[in-house]
């Protein structure tokens, strides 16, 4: 049997690997038999070899192979008028173009599971396999399909959540699983016995927190001194530690810059992408950062925030100190 899992949601793909593990043998034995392999250096021949190895002391054999798609993936290729053409990087499959003459010849106790990340449905390997597998696609969570499954995970938690807090939940976290799990816990044990409301949200998530930082650059690039310094003595208060708002922003500055190079030409997903952002929110704020400020601005802050850094780990200032007087000159 052959498995094709790819997507950029890998906490997603992961559960369906368990699920497939889990249908294969129940018992301990199935770790035994379990071979993962990383495609860069692989070649068929050994392929081969390994998924036509009888299982020791049980029914099946699990092969799993990472990153095999990707090598075949297509390039952009500029023509002569200036558009892309897609191509192949390594000029055809090679000698993977009978891999799926072999899947038909593989023991029936062997299982095999090609792992990727993005793919493009063009990549020669998988339209070449697409027939002979159980593909399964794991785009990142979006809109309905975010929300109802974080109010799924909710209850199989045994929590509720009101439609308030669901939607502020997606919109900050966005499609990143791992982390939506890991603050969905928080506020099933915080909110214990009562549903979970957009205040609980606020006080927990640690995602909330970067709403306040987007808020503290716009105050500081606006020129909104007092703004900037209530914000910055708010978050200070609730107890962020100054070192990491210093790291915040210049994480958002980084983001900004980028957005502003990238976002001509680029469609929305694709930059989103690029951008490493999981969260439409958050998107939205660095792209409206992005036109909004001109990049001597821009150049202006990070030069600030370099001598920030410098004052504190020289010890010329304390953290708090140095960062109200950043605020004080780059928003005066």
């Amino acid at each position: 049997m052959l498995y094709i899992l790819y997507g950029l949601d890998d906490f997603s793909l992961n559960e369906g690997l368990r699920k497939i593990k889990r249908g294969l043998d129940n018992s301990e034995m199935l770790a035994a038999n379990t071979a993962t392999l990383d495609a860069k250096q692989l070649n068929l021949g050994e392929l081969k070899d390994i998924c036509s190895t009888a299982p020791f002391l049980s029914q099946a054999r699990l092969v799993i192979v990472n990153g095999l798609l990707k090598r075949f993936e297509l390039r952009p290729r500029q023509s002569r008028g200036g558009r892309h053409i897609a191509e192949s990087k390594v000029g055809g499959l090679g000698e993977w173009q009978t891999l799926g003459v072999y899947i038909g010849q593989m023991p029936a106790s062997t299982t095999l599971v090609l792992v990727d990340g993005r793919i493009d449905n063009r990549n020669p390997l998988l339209k070449e396999l697409s027939s002979l597998a159980k593909v399964m696609r794991f785009p990142l969570l979006r809109g309905k399909s975010l929300r109802a499954w974080i109010q799924n995970r909710v209850v199989e938690k045994g929590g509720t959540i009101t439609p308030q807090a669901l939607n502020w939940l997606a919109e900050l976290v966005g499609g990143n699983l791992w982390i939506m799990e890991a603050e969905i816990d928080k506020l099933v044990l915080y909110a214990y016995g009562r549903p979970i409301e957009e205040s609980d949200v606020g006080k927990l998530v640690s995602y909330a927190r970067e709403v306040s930082v987007f808020s503290l650059v716009d105050a500081i690039l606006d020129g909104e001194a007092k703004t900037a310094h209530r914000l910055l003595h708010q978050l200070l208060q609730d107890g962020v530690p100054a070192a990491y708002l210093l790291v915040m922003l210049g994480r958002q500055l980084r983001l900004v810059v980028c957005a502003k190079e990238l976002r001509q030409g680029l469609p929305r997903r694709e930059l989103q992408t690029r951008l490493g952002l999981t969260s439409d929110y958050a998107l939205d704020k660095v792209l409206r950062q992005a036109g909004a400020y001109k990049m001597e601005r821009l150049r202006h802050l990070y030069r600030g925030l370099l001598e920030t850094d410098l004052a504190i780990k020289t010890g010329k200032y304390d953290s708090e100190l140095a960062l109200d007087l950043l605020i004080v000159e780059l928003a005066t």
